[in-house]
């Protein structure tokens, strides 16, 4: 198949992408003053902060969400067992003796499926576990019986659980950002938008003759 820089990420999804990491970070460097893990802002600045971060990243995901089912590229994170074997043995095993990845991108499959298994989990597990704990913890006031201090309890450490979690996905992400080739190979395509991609013949053609101007050179 013929292999040609392809633009896989347009616009509206590299901004998607670059803000929402910017107000994940913003909301763990926030909710760590909280926690009283260190003291470089008051309290008050961290929960302000904290508040504005988290309805600001809902409004994001809100037109992330209709922007993926309105263009279908929800697809790309359909999880699939083809290859997933080949791929998780390579970041176990493989990657450490210099073996080559046995994923290349493709048109309609950007993401390998180790990728698209655990944007999922993230996606549906995750994102919604920290939203609803989040919203719940945010306006327990507002309920009409109220929550009582055990359950409040056991929503902030859902909450700071599944921030962790998030943290921890975020840091193997950067990791595997270091690994089978340099970084800025690896991040480039969510700057410029453009990777290389393996096509089919048809797809080739459907590009040159329907979106010429995904492809690049």
């Amino acid at each position: 198949m013929p292999v040609r820089s392809v633009r896989i990420f347009n616009g509206f999804e590299r901004f998607w992408h670059w803000t929402q990491a910017a107000l994940i970070i913003t909301l763990l460097f926030t909710g760590f003053r909280i926690h009283g893990f260190y003291n470089l802002i008051t309290f008050d600045q961290a929960v302000t902060v904290h508040t504005l971060a988290a309805l600001s990243l809902i409004v994001l995901w809100v037109f992330a969400i209709f922007w993926h089912v309105t263009t279908g590229t929800w697809r790309h994170y359909l999880p699939t067992t083809n290859g997933l074997w080949k791929v998780a043995r390579f970041y176990a095993w493989g990657i450490f003796k210099g073996e080559q990845h046995p994923y290349r991108k493709h048109y309609w499959r950007k993401h390998n499926p180790l990728q698209a298994l655990s944007y999922l989990g993230l996606k549906l597990v995750l994102f919604p576990t920290i939203w609803i704990s989040g919203l719940a913890y945010l306006t327990y006031n507002y309920w009409q019986n109220g929550i009582t201090s055990p359950v409040l309890g056991w929503v902030a450490i859902i909450h700071a659980g599944t921030a962790f979690a998030i943290l921890a996905f975020i840091i193997i992400h950067l990791y595997l950002l270091t690994t089978g080739g340099s970084f800025t190979h690896h991040v480039m395509p969510m700057i410029s938008g453009y990777d290389e991609v393996d096509l089919t013949e048809t797809e080739l053609a459907y590009l040159e003759q329907d979106e010429p101007q995904r492809l690049k050179g």
